[in-house]
């Protein structure tokens, strides 16, 4: 167990530090400016509106998907309609609003290049983490 847990720190640590180390290139190269870590940062008002509807429509679903899954049988959730499917989701499509907000409205064309390649880098690891049951380390 407490391989496993070092293992997890280690994998997650050294994704960290490619992402960060990736960001800090590409904000260079592309001249980018550095958003604040954790922030909502909005192109305009449009967009924080798009973004606030996409929010509340999810939580919806996801209370809706819940009341689903308490109610049927446990031998047969649909694996689209859980939640940390879901919430993967909710990322894609806030990210991919934000990509089409910065390429239409952004005064610097370059955001969108940096949004989109943080997206697809940060959703090939997810993907490979949960496909692979982290790598293998969470197959017991």
């Amino acid at each position: 167990m407490e391989n496993v847990l070092t293992n997890l720190i280690l994998i997650s640590s050294i994704f960290g530090l490619v992402l960060f180390f990736m960001n800090k290139s590409l904000r260079k190269w592309l001249n980018v400016e550095k958003k604040e870590f954790f922030s909502n940062h909005f192109v305009n008002e449009k967009h924080k509106k798009i973004d606030r509807t996409i929010r509340i429509s999810f939580i919806v679903l996801i209370l809706y998907v819940f009341f689903i899954n308490v109610s049927g049988n446990p031998l047969k959730h649909i694996w689209f309609l859980q939640p940390y499917i879901l919430l993967f989701g909710l990322v894609i499509v806030t990210e991919l609003v934000r990509i089409v907000m910065e390429k239409r409205y952004s005064k610097n064309k370059n955001d969108y290049i940096f949004t989109s390649v943080q997206l697809v880098v940060i959703s090939l690891f997810l993907l490979a983490v949960f496909s692979t049951d982290f790598f293998g380390l969470l197959a017991w």
